[in-house]
Protein backbone atom coordinates (compact mmCIF):
# COMPACT_ATOMS: atom_id res chain seq x y z
CA UNK A 1 0.00 0.00 0.00
CA UNK A 2 2.84 2.36 0.85
CA UNK A 3 4.52 1.65 -2.48
CA UNK A 4 1.28 2.42 -4.34
CA UNK A 5 0.98 5.74 -2.48
CA UNK A 6 4.54 6.68 -3.41
CA UNK A 7 3.88 5.90 -7.08
CA UNK A 8 0.68 7.99 -7.12
CA UNK A 9 2.47 10.87 -5.40
CA UNK A 10 5.29 10.65 -7.98
CA UNK A 11 2.82 10.83 -10.89
CA UNK A 12 1.05 13.84 -9.35
CA UNK A 13 4.33 15.61 -8.62
CA UNK A 14 5.61 14.97 -12.16
CA UNK A 15 2.34 16.34 -13.58
CA UNK A 16 2.72 19.49 -11.50
CA UNK A 17 6.30 19.95 -12.67
CA UNK A 18 5.18 19.38 -16.26
CA UNK A 19 2.44 21.99 -15.79
CA UNK A 20 4.92 24.58 -14.48
CA UNK A 21 7.45 23.95 -17.25
CA UNK A 22 4.71 23.91 -19.92
CA UNK A 23 3.37 27.19 -18.55
CA UNK A 24 6.60 28.89 -19.53
CA UNK A 25 5.81 28.17 -23.16
CA UNK A 26 1.99 28.44 -22.78
CA UNK A 27 1.53 24.66 -23.20
CA UNK A 28 0.18 23.75 -19.77
CA UNK A 29 -1.90 20.78 -20.96
CA UNK A 30 0.99 19.32 -22.91
CA UNK A 31 3.24 19.80 -19.90
CA UNK A 32 0.85 17.89 -17.65
CA UNK A 33 0.55 15.11 -20.24
CA UNK A 34 4.30 14.75 -20.71
CA UNK A 35 4.88 14.86 -16.96
CA UNK A 36 2.33 12.09 -16.30
CA UNK A 37 3.62 9.94 -19.18
CA UNK A 38 7.19 10.41 -18.03
CA UNK A 39 6.30 9.37 -14.48
CA UNK A 40 4.41 6.32 -15.75
CA UNK A 41 7.42 5.32 -17.83
CA UNK A 42 9.70 5.59 -14.84
CA UNK A 43 7.31 3.50 -12.74
CA UNK A 44 7.32 0.78 -15.38
CA UNK A 45 11.11 0.95 -15.44
CA UNK A 46 11.23 0.71 -11.66
CA UNK A 47 9.05 -2.39 -11.70
CA UNK A 48 11.42 -4.00 -14.19
CA UNK A 49 14.42 -3.33 -11.90
CA UNK A 50 13.41 -5.59 -9.02
CA UNK A 51 16.59 -7.65 -9.38
CA UNK A 52 18.97 -4.69 -9.18
CA UNK A 53 21.52 -5.21 -6.41
CA UNK A 54 22.38 -2.68 -3.73
CA UNK A 55 25.89 -2.31 -5.14
CA UNK A 56 24.46 -1.66 -8.59
CA UNK A 57 22.16 0.97 -7.11
CA UNK A 58 25.11 2.56 -5.31
CA UNK A 59 27.01 2.87 -8.56
CA UNK A 60 23.96 4.45 -10.22
CA UNK A 61 23.72 7.02 -7.41
CA UNK A 62 27.39 7.84 -7.88
CA UNK A 63 26.82 8.26 -11.61
CA UNK A 64 23.83 10.54 -11.00
CA UNK A 65 25.85 12.76 -8.68
CA UNK A 66 28.65 12.95 -11.20
CA UNK A 67 26.17 13.75 -14.00
CA UNK A 68 24.50 16.52 -12.00
CA UNK A 69 27.86 18.13 -11.26
CA UNK A 70 28.88 17.99 -14.92
CA UNK A 71 25.52 19.43 -16.00
CA UNK A 72 25.84 22.33 -13.57
CA UNK A 73 29.37 23.13 -14.69
CA UNK A 74 28.39 23.11 -18.36
CA UNK A 75 25.21 25.12 -17.70
CA UNK A 76 27.19 27.77 -15.82
CA UNK A 77 29.57 28.08 -18.78
CA UNK A 78 26.72 28.35 -21.31
CA UNK A 79 25.02 30.93 -19.10
CA UNK A 80 27.59 33.41 -20.39
CA UNK A 81 25.87 33.33 -23.78
CA UNK A 82 23.65 36.38 -24.45
CA UNK A 83 20.29 34.59 -24.32
CA UNK A 84 17.25 35.02 -22.11
CA UNK A 85 16.69 33.44 -18.72
CA UNK A 86 13.98 31.19 -20.13
CA UNK A 87 16.45 29.66 -22.56
CA UNK A 88 19.04 29.06 -19.87
CA UNK A 89 16.48 27.51 -17.48
CA UNK A 90 15.33 25.06 -20.16
CA UNK A 91 18.93 24.30 -21.10
CA UNK A 92 19.79 23.58 -17.48
CA UNK A 93 16.93 21.08 -17.19
CA UNK A 94 17.90 19.33 -20.44
CA UNK A 95 21.57 19.12 -19.50
CA UNK A 96 20.75 17.79 -16.03
CA UNK A 97 18.52 15.04 -17.42
CA UNK A 98 20.98 14.12 -20.17
CA UNK A 99 24.10 13.96 -17.97
CA UNK A 100 22.25 12.24 -15.11
CA UNK A 101 21.20 9.47 -17.47
CA UNK A 102 24.63 9.25 -19.07
CA UNK A 103 26.42 9.18 -15.70
CA UNK A 104 24.10 6.51 -14.28
CA UNK A 105 24.50 4.24 -17.31
CA UNK A 106 28.28 4.60 -17.46
CA UNK A 107 28.62 4.00 -13.72
CA UNK A 108 26.42 0.91 -13.89
CA UNK A 109 28.34 -0.54 -16.81
CA UNK A 110 31.71 0.19 -15.23
CA UNK A 111 30.81 -0.54 -11.62
CA UNK A 112 33.74 -2.95 -11.35
CA UNK A 113 36.10 -0.01 -11.89
CA UNK A 114 34.63 2.26 -9.19
CA UNK A 115 36.31 2.25 -5.80
CA UNK A 116 34.01 3.92 -3.31
CA UNK A 117 34.48 4.53 0.40
CA UNK A 118 36.90 1.62 0.76
CA UNK A 119 39.69 1.98 -1.81
CA UNK A 120 40.48 -1.72 -2.28
CA UNK A 121 36.88 -3.03 -2.38
CA UNK A 122 35.37 -2.93 -5.84
CA UNK A 123 31.79 -3.26 -6.94
CA UNK A 124 31.18 -6.85 -8.00
CA UNK A 125 28.41 -9.06 -9.25
CA UNK A 126 26.04 -10.40 -6.64
CA UNK A 127 27.04 -13.97 -7.51
CA UNK A 128 30.77 -13.36 -6.89
CA UNK A 129 32.75 -12.77 -3.71
CA UNK A 130 35.62 -10.36 -3.29
CA UNK A 131 38.68 -12.04 -1.76
CA UNK A 132 39.97 -9.62 0.88
CA UNK A 133 42.27 -10.88 3.63
CA UNK A 134 43.06 -8.54 6.53
CA UNK A 135 46.44 -8.95 8.22
CA UNK A 136 46.87 -8.40 11.93
CA UNK A 137 50.05 -7.42 13.75
CA UNK A 138 51.06 -10.97 14.66
CA UNK A 139 50.72 -12.24 11.08
CA UNK A 140 52.91 -9.42 9.73
CA UNK A 141 55.61 -9.88 12.37
CA UNK A 142 55.54 -13.66 11.84
CA UNK A 143 56.51 -13.08 8.20
CA UNK A 144 55.37 -16.44 6.81
CA UNK A 145 52.22 -14.97 5.23
CA UNK A 146 54.21 -13.60 2.28
CA UNK A 147 55.68 -17.03 1.48
CA UNK A 148 52.26 -18.66 1.85
CA UNK A 149 50.78 -16.06 -0.53
CA UNK A 150 53.49 -16.67 -3.13
CA UNK A 151 52.81 -20.41 -2.99
CA UNK A 152 49.13 -19.69 -3.91
CA UNK A 153 47.78 -21.42 -0.80
CA UNK A 154 46.41 -17.99 0.15
CA UNK A 155 44.48 -16.08 -2.51
CA UNK A 156 42.95 -12.63 -2.64
CA UNK A 157 44.11 -9.14 -1.78
CA UNK A 158 46.11 -8.67 1.41
CA UNK A 159 44.97 -5.59 3.32
CA UNK A 160 46.66 -3.95 6.30
CA UNK A 161 44.35 -1.60 8.27
CA UNK A 162 45.85 1.72 9.25
CA UNK A 163 45.34 0.99 12.97
CA UNK A 164 47.45 -2.19 12.60
CA UNK A 165 50.19 -0.10 11.02
CA UNK A 166 49.98 2.32 13.96
CA UNK A 167 50.34 -0.58 16.39
CA UNK A 168 53.49 -1.73 14.57
CA UNK A 169 54.82 1.82 14.84
CA UNK A 170 54.09 1.91 18.58
CA UNK A 171 55.94 -1.38 19.02
CA UNK A 172 58.89 -0.09 17.01
CA UNK A 173 59.08 3.00 19.26
CA UNK A 174 58.71 1.02 22.49
CA UNK A 175 61.33 1.25 25.22
CA UNK A 176 61.21 -2.53 25.63
CA UNK A 177 63.93 -4.11 23.50
CA UNK A 178 61.87 -7.18 22.56
CA UNK A 179 58.81 -5.12 21.55
CA UNK A 180 60.97 -2.68 19.61
CA UNK A 181 62.63 -5.53 17.73
CA UNK A 182 59.26 -7.10 16.89
CA UNK A 183 57.83 -3.79 15.69
CA UNK A 184 60.80 -3.05 13.45
CA UNK A 185 60.71 -6.57 12.05
CA UNK A 186 57.01 -6.14 11.20
CA UNK A 187 57.63 -2.81 9.45
CA UNK A 188 60.55 -4.27 7.48
CA UNK A 189 58.48 -7.29 6.39
CA UNK A 190 55.57 -5.07 5.35
CA UNK A 191 57.89 -2.83 3.33
CA UNK A 192 59.37 -5.87 1.59
CA UNK A 193 55.89 -7.16 0.76
CA UNK A 194 54.93 -3.80 -0.78
CA UNK A 195 58.01 -3.87 -2.99
CA UNK A 196 57.32 -7.46 -4.10
CA UNK A 197 55.27 -7.31 -7.31
CA UNK A 198 53.95 -10.83 -6.76
CA UNK A 199 52.21 -9.83 -3.49
CA UNK A 200 49.05 -7.72 -3.72
CA UNK A 201 49.05 -5.81 -0.43
CA UNK A 202 47.26 -2.51 0.31
CA UNK A 203 46.85 -0.14 3.26
CA UNK A 204 43.29 0.53 4.42
CA UNK A 205 43.08 4.16 5.50
CA UNK A 206 39.73 4.30 7.34
CA UNK A 207 39.62 3.88 11.10
CA UNK A 208 36.83 2.75 13.43
CA UNK A 209 36.57 5.55 16.02
CA UNK A 210 33.97 3.69 18.09
CA UNK A 211 36.51 1.02 19.13
CA UNK A 212 39.81 1.36 20.97
CA UNK A 213 41.21 -2.19 21.02
CA UNK A 214 43.02 -3.21 17.85
CA UNK A 215 41.63 -6.76 18.01
CA UNK A 216 38.05 -5.53 18.29
CA UNK A 217 38.60 -3.12 15.40
CA UNK A 218 39.96 -5.95 13.27
CA UNK A 219 36.96 -8.19 13.95
CA UNK A 220 34.50 -5.36 13.30
CA UNK A 221 36.23 -4.33 10.07
CA UNK A 222 36.20 -7.96 8.89
CA UNK A 223 32.43 -8.01 9.35
CA UNK A 224 31.96 -4.71 7.51
CA UNK A 225 34.07 -5.80 4.55
CA UNK A 226 32.84 -9.42 4.65
CA UNK A 227 36.52 -10.31 4.66
CA UNK A 228 38.70 -12.95 6.25
CA UNK A 229 41.65 -12.05 8.41
CA UNK A 230 44.97 -13.74 8.91
CA UNK A 231 46.65 -14.09 12.31
CA UNK A 232 48.86 -16.25 14.50
CA UNK A 233 47.11 -15.18 17.72
CA UNK A 234 45.21 -18.16 19.11
CA UNK A 235 42.95 -16.15 21.45
CA UNK A 236 42.07 -13.61 18.75
CA UNK A 237 41.34 -16.44 16.33
CA UNK A 238 38.98 -18.08 18.81
CA UNK A 239 37.20 -14.80 19.65
CA UNK A 240 36.67 -13.95 15.98
CA UNK A 241 35.39 -17.44 15.16
CA UNK A 242 32.79 -17.15 17.91
CA UNK A 243 31.56 -13.91 16.30
CA UNK A 244 31.19 -15.56 12.90
CA UNK A 245 34.32 -14.17 11.23
CA UNK A 246 36.35 -16.47 8.99
CA UNK A 247 39.89 -16.68 10.34
CA UNK A 248 43.05 -17.91 8.64
CA UNK A 249 45.43 -18.96 11.40
CA UNK A 250 48.93 -19.57 10.07
CA UNK A 251 49.74 -21.91 12.93
CA UNK A 252 46.73 -24.07 12.04
CA UNK A 253 48.03 -24.31 8.47
CA UNK A 254 51.50 -25.25 9.66
CA UNK A 255 50.13 -27.89 12.04
CA UNK A 256 47.97 -29.40 9.31
CA UNK A 257 50.93 -29.97 6.99
CA UNK A 258 53.31 -31.38 9.58
CA UNK A 259 54.41 -34.97 8.87
CA UNK A 260 52.38 -37.66 10.60
CA UNK A 261 54.15 -39.46 13.41
CA UNK A 262 52.91 -42.84 14.71
CA UNK A 263 53.47 -44.60 18.00
CA UNK A 264 56.43 -46.97 17.78
CA UNK A 265 58.20 -44.89 15.12
CA UNK A 266 61.90 -44.27 15.68
CA UNK A 267 63.66 -40.94 15.06
CA UNK A 268 66.74 -38.98 16.03
CA UNK A 269 66.36 -35.79 18.07
CA UNK A 270 68.70 -33.31 19.72
CA UNK A 271 67.88 -32.84 23.43
CA UNK A 272 68.40 -29.15 24.17
CA UNK A 273 66.92 -28.58 27.63
CA UNK A 274 65.44 -30.20 30.70
CA UNK A 275 61.77 -31.07 31.03
CA UNK A 276 59.38 -30.49 33.91
CA UNK A 277 59.82 -33.99 35.30
CA UNK A 278 63.10 -35.16 36.82
CA UNK A 279 63.98 -37.56 34.03
CA UNK A 280 62.60 -35.64 31.04
CA UNK A 281 64.40 -33.88 28.25
CA UNK A 282 63.01 -31.53 25.60
CA UNK A 283 63.82 -31.64 21.91
CA UNK A 284 62.31 -30.02 18.82
CA UNK A 285 61.78 -31.27 15.30
CA UNK A 286 62.69 -29.13 12.29
CA UNK A 287 59.09 -27.93 11.98
CA UNK A 288 59.06 -26.75 15.62
CA UNK A 289 57.13 -29.67 17.10
CA UNK A 290 58.13 -30.25 20.73
CA UNK A 291 59.31 -33.73 21.69
CA UNK A 292 59.20 -34.72 25.36
CA UNK A 293 61.81 -37.46 25.86
CA UNK A 294 61.43 -39.75 28.87
CA UNK A 295 64.81 -40.49 30.46
CA UNK A 296 66.28 -37.82 28.20
CA UNK A 297 67.73 -35.49 30.83
CA UNK A 298 70.92 -37.58 31.06
CA UNK A 299 71.41 -37.01 27.31
CA UNK A 300 71.19 -33.21 27.49
CA UNK A 301 73.06 -31.63 24.56
CA UNK A 302 73.26 -34.91 22.66
CA UNK A 303 71.58 -36.26 19.56
CA UNK A 304 69.93 -39.52 20.50
CA UNK A 305 67.62 -42.15 19.05
CA UNK A 306 64.11 -42.24 20.49
CA UNK A 307 60.95 -44.24 19.92
CA UNK A 308 57.56 -42.47 19.86
CA UNK A 309 55.22 -43.56 22.64
CA UNK A 310 52.27 -41.20 22.03
CA UNK A 311 51.22 -38.06 20.16
CA UNK A 312 49.09 -35.37 21.79
CA UNK A 313 47.19 -32.94 19.53
CA UNK A 314 46.10 -29.73 21.26
CA UNK A 315 44.55 -26.47 20.05
CA UNK A 316 47.92 -24.79 20.44
CA UNK A 317 49.79 -27.43 18.45
CA UNK A 318 51.14 -30.98 18.64
CA UNK A 319 53.36 -32.64 21.24
CA UNK A 320 55.24 -35.88 20.78
CA UNK A 321 56.14 -38.09 23.72
CA UNK A 322 59.05 -40.42 23.18
CA UNK A 323 61.45 -42.66 25.10
CA UNK A 324 65.19 -42.80 24.70
CA UNK A 325 66.40 -46.05 23.19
Amino acid sequence: MTLLFIRIFFVVLSSVVGFLIGGIYNYEIMGILFGALGAASFIVLEMMMKQVSVRGLSSVVFGLLFGIIMAKMLADILHLLPYGETFHASLRVILTIFFSYLGAVIALRGKDEFNLIIPYVRFRRTDSKENVVLLDTSAIIDGRVADIYRSHFLSGRLVVPRFVLHELQRLADSEDDLKRQRGRRGLDILRAMQKDTTVDVRIHEDDLPGEHEVDLKLVKLSKILEARFCTTDFNLSRMATIQGVEVLNINDLVNSVKPVVFSGEEMYVHVIKEGKEDNQGIAYLEDGTMVVVTEGRRCLGQKIKVVVTSVLQTQAGRMIFAKAV
